[in-house]
């Protein structure tokens, strides 16, 4: 898993617009990322609940990270960043649940797999305003098998 090192921030007055700005990055975030509420750990696994009630099961010897971690570690591992990382604080520890799930090549086949059949239902204007003109000549028409 990769690395990231925290970004310098300077100090920037918190101003109105500021405060309704991050406010806004936030309610985005909520809405579109992975919302994790609950981590249990048990028979070398860690267990990530989020809010709808579904969870993933992960083994922590595909992440180097947890490599130190003694079984009373994992006890105080918390979820953490609104929901987004695993947190232990006294190693200093802060793991993104995403980039455990995509460090994960069966769940990201079956993540693409989900994608793609969600996005194969999806229906642009255009589609839709050629079945409404096809539905008006009475369907789709046929094939024509040209003879020779």
């Amino acid at each position: 898993m990769k690395t990231i090192s925290a970004k310098l921030q300077l100090d920037r007055p918190v101003t109105e617009s500021v405060l309704d700005e991050a406010i806004e990055r936030g309610r985005l975030r909520h809405k579109s990322g992975v919302q994790a509420t609950a981590v249990t750990f048990q028979e070398a696994c860690l267990t990530i609940r989020f809010e709808d009630g579904t969870g993933v099961l992960l083994p922590v010897k595909l992440f180097p990270e947890f490599d130190s971690f003694e079984d009373e570690d994992y006890a105080d591992l918390k979820v953490g960043l609104s929901g987004t990382a695993l947190c232990h604080e006294a190693k200093d520890l802060h793991v993104s649940i995403a980039g455990m799930i995509s460090a994960s090549k069966p769940l990201m086949n079956l993540a693409a797999s989900v994608v793609s059949s969600r996005n194969g239902r999806q229906s642009s204007a255009a589609k839709a305003e050629a079945a409404r003109a096809n539905g008006k000549k009475g369907g789709r028409p046929r094939k024509v098998e040209v003879t020779q």
